[in-house]
């Protein structure tokens, strides 16, 4: 429960996830200051009782947490870098920044590094549930830093999250982040695989997915995303190509440099990277469109 002297929560990138984490704070008491580039974006936050800034100077100088939701890694290191000598305006303040962003391990470890030396600290905090979760307080947080820090972000932890799992020391959520990621990729063209030959042999797909879902085959991706957003054609879970492609590219650079043998994630790492047929700002669920084609 925050306290009567309101915490102060900055979010940094308003998207599609930024905005719900920024919504469900300022619904749950935080006082919650909010920047984006996009206008739109900062009107639309502050309609939910968001204070949107035109600079990112008021985050680092007054809040107690800062919320990252970036795009990459390099947004984040340069986000940092930039600006987080203003963390010191206030002497005696301990601010913890919460990456929520699906960034890289090393990135990670050389900011929580430098933030410790200011006396500041950096917890990557990746998330899964999707804008719904962001908007509703119930993501799935995999968490990499330490103890200490973790303690000190809990009330900002707990107000956006349903699960928030500590995987290890600094990095060890991206890690995680990561090895789920490609293994949701895995299973976007495994199932669409599957529905494709059940139609191929004469079985609706409808009722092929079912049993899937009933049998040792489900995974999250056959159980949500398909009946959600591929069986109808929707195509709208709010996650784009563009990242889940960024997300396996890096997934297997990692196993790549750690020296994992991945034969089969590997290729499907190739075939995300080389579905030309989908734009990186297409959903990421059109992955698994099983049905052919209408012919011109």
């Amino acid at each position: 429960m925050v306290e009567e002297t309101k915490l102060t929560v900055g979010v940094v990138g308003l998207g599609s996830m930024g905005l719900g984490m920024a919504q469900t704070l300022a619904s749950k008491g935080f006082a919650t200051l909010g920047f984006d580039l996009s206008a739109e974006r900062k009107a639309l936050a502050e309609k939910a009782n968001v204070t949107p800034t035109d600079r990112l100077d008021p985050l680092f100088e007054k809040a107690d947490f800062l919320v990252f939701s970036l795009p990459t890694a390099r947004d984040v290191e340069n986000t940092v870098n930039r600006y987080s000598h203003l963390l010191n305006a206030d002497g005696g303040r301990r601010v913890i920044i919460v990456d929520t962003s699906t960034s890289e391990p090393d990135v990670s470890r050389a900011l929580a590094a430098k933030l410790d030396a200011m006396e500041h600290g950096f917890l990557d905090a990746p998330v899964s549930g999707g804008p719904a979760g962001a908007a509703s307080g119930a993501l799935t947080m995999m968490i990499g830093g330490t103890d200490d820090d973790l303690a000190l972000a809990r009330p900002v932890i707990e107000a956006m999250s349903a699960k928030a799992l500590h995987v290890g020391p600094s990095g060890a959520g991206n890690v995680a982040k990561l090895v789920n990621n490609m293994l949701a990729a895995a299973h976007m063209v495994t199932t669409s695989e599957a529905l494709k030959m059940a139609l191929a042999a004469g079985i609706s797909p409808e009722s092929a997915l079912r049993v899937l879902n009933a049998a040792s085959g489900k995974s999250m991706i056959s159980e949500v995303h398909f009946p959600t957003w591929v069986m109808n054609e929707r195509f709208d879970s709010g996650f784009s190509m563009g990242l889940m492609r960024k997300d396996v590219r890096l997934a297997q650079e990692m196993a790549t440099r750690t020296g994992a043998e991945n034969p089969l994630t590997a290729v499907v790492a190739k075939l995300w990277a080389e579905a030309d047929h989908l734009k990186d700002n297409d959903d990421f669920t059109r992955m698994g469109a099983f049905r052919p084609e209408p012919s011109n």
